[in-house]
């Protein structure tokens, strides 16, 4: 090699080395347990102490059991913040620990069924800068709470694991990798990889468990002769039964104006009144909606001030005064409030404790945010809306929903959840039928008319049905307290605007379709929630609808 060229490779090897030498240093590898399987996974189904391990702790086969045990231990040949380091040298520390983790891929018999970037807050910075080995409980029989049990239902519940992993054997290999996002997701090679064989158990289920349930008498509806296919139903409701679906407990589909499916499980019934957290706040847009036709309000341009004096209230800035109704009704109002994130002053979490959640949120500050342009789930400002309807309407919420709203529609059986200040709340957990929240969302279908007579404005239904955020490319849209979403089925997009709550629940107007479908379940706080109800519209309830007219 000549001299220059031998220079100028010296050179790059050196710039190489020194641009991938340690950003920290890692704790020393000296257990000989981590010294063997460094770069492995290995499979538990026991807790056993790092400093305890033995290579008969670890199994490589296992009989799948949901409220069973099964952890990993990862082992790696350095810390994370190094090899975050590696794909980013000229960050710092800080910078790496903001915008990078680890990323875990779970294939099932070889074929890729999950990815996902674990949330950079997820552990802690000090683990993250010395240490080099992770333990994860995925399935815990005494609840330990972990994120790694939430990263188990992510894969298993909500990403297709659970179909893959079918009576029988099935090699399940986990890896992981450390990705960065710097504008775009970046990732380094394979630092951690492993495999376990799991023989998951057939359940026995009934043919009454599995049959499509007969719609009884004595309801307020006329029961639909249109065709529907069977068989898809019927292996709907054999995964409900088995739970792989879980936590449902009710479905029903209406079409064309009548009653298509009603179904309920799990200890469920027709007069069960289903808590569907959440999907109570978009009556506070109908009864807003109602209560501007009627002239109590003058429109949903109003402002705050109009309502609050709001330099009463702490942290007060002229840009409160701008804050409209709309912007409430929208999730956009610019105040201090997100409830997606925990470090959030005006998280709802942080509202529940109080005496005055009216109060709470007024007393919030603002953000640069431009009022009506930014989104961001906001429980408070919802509740707002509810105490302008409260105080705006002769004889207060309460009654004037009943009268306007419920007894029109024939809604005789229902409970509020309640403010401190014993008024309703509109922040959630209205709970009425399942088949009585389906007559709001084919209200709506309806274009705001009910047995003939006119309950809501056609035009105040197209400004709820409006998607207000088509430059936010984080989700698919939101109107007046309604998310928008597009469901998939073959190559056809049917849009949908559905009143969305914690734990799965749904009342879904598709716009080109004449069905209203509503999905009540009870799995508060899971991952899994919403993407199973997804499924069940996209793979069960909506291919029954068209193959039943083929």
């Amino acid at each position: 090699m000549r001299p220059a060229l031998l220079l100028i490779f010296i050179f790059i090897f050196y710039l190489y080395q020194g641009q991938n030498k340690n950003i920290v240093n890692p704790e020393k590898i000296e257990n000989p347990i981590l010294k063997k399987y460094s770069g492995k996974i290995v499979f538990l189904n026991k807790t056993v102490a790092l400093e305890n391990l033995k290579d008969s702790d670890f199994i490589t086969s296992s009989t799948f059991q949901e409220n069973g045990d099964l952890g990993i231990h990862a082992f790696f040949d350095n810390s994370l913040i190094n090899y975050l380091h590696q794909l980013e040298p000229n960050w710092t520390v800080e910078e790496l620990l903001k915008k990078g983790n680890f990323q875990f891929s779970f294939y099932v018999d070889g074929k890729p069924i999950y990815t996902e970037n674990l949330n950079a807050g997820a552990g802690t910075p000090e683990n993250k800068k010395m240490k080099t080995t992770l333990r994860i409980p995925l399935l815990s029989s005494k609840n330990e709470d972990s994120w790694g049990r939430y990263l188990w239902m992510r894969f298993y519940r909500g990403h297709d694991g659970i179909d893959a992993l079918t009576d029988g054997n099935h090699a399940l290999k986990i890896e992981i990798r450390p990705y960065l996002h710097t504008g775009n997701i970046i990732t380094g090679p394979i630092i951690a990889e492993g495999q376990i064989n799991l023989n998951v158990p057939q359940k026995n289920i009934s043919e009454q468990q599995t049959a499509v349930q007969l719609i009884q008498p004595n309801h307020e509806w006329k029961i639909s002769k249109e065709k529907l296919n069977t068989e898809t139903i019927r292996n709907l409701n054999k995964k409900i039964a088995e739970e792989r679906f879980k936590n449902i407990t009710s479905i029903v589909v209406i079409k064309n104006g009548k009653l298509l499916l009603e179904e309920y499980f799990n200890g469920s019934g027709r007069d069960s009144l289903q808590d569907t957290r959440s999907v109570g706040k978009t009556f506070a847009s109908a009864l807003m909606g109602i209560a501007i036709q009627e002239g109590f309000i003058k429109n949903e341009y109003q402002n705050l001030k109009e309502f609050y004096d709001l330099k009463s209230f702490e942290n007060y800035s002229s840009r409160k005064d701008s804050v409209t109704i709309k912007s409430l009704l929208t999730m956009s109002s610019g105040f201090e409030g997100n409830d997606q994130d925990s470090e959030s002053p005006g998280n709802e979490e942080n509202m529940y404790p109080t005496d005055n959640w009216v109060k709470f949120t007024l007393n919030l500050p603002m953000t640069e945010n431009k009022i009506g342009k930014n989104w961001n789930y906001f429980t408070s400002g919802v509740v707002v809306t509810g105490d302008i309807l409260d105080k705006s309407l002769p004889k207060g919420l309460k009654e004037y929903a009943d009268q306007k709203l419920f007894q029109p529609l024939g809604i005789k059986n229902y409970k509020w959840q309640f403010t401190p200040q014993q008024k309703p709340s509109l922040a959630g957990g209205l709970r009425m039928r399942a088949l009585d929240f389906a007559k709001f969302g084919q209200l709506y279908k309806n274009n705001g008319i009910w047995n003939g007579k006119t309950i809501l404005n056609m035009n105040w239904i197209k400004k709820s049905f409006t998607n207000y955020f088509t430059d936010n490319k984080d989700f698919e849209g939101y109107g007046y307290l309604f998310w928008r979403k597009i469901y998939k089925i073959g190559n056809k997009n049917l849009e949908a605007y559905q009143c969305s709550g914690n734990g799965g629940n749904k009342i879904i107007v598709f716009v080109d379709i004449p069905v209203v479908m509503v999905i009540t379940a009870t799995a508060y706080n899971k991952p899994y929630a919403h993407s199973q109800a997804d499924k069940i519209v996209e793979e069960y309830l909506l291919p029954a609808l068209m193959m039943g007219n083929e």
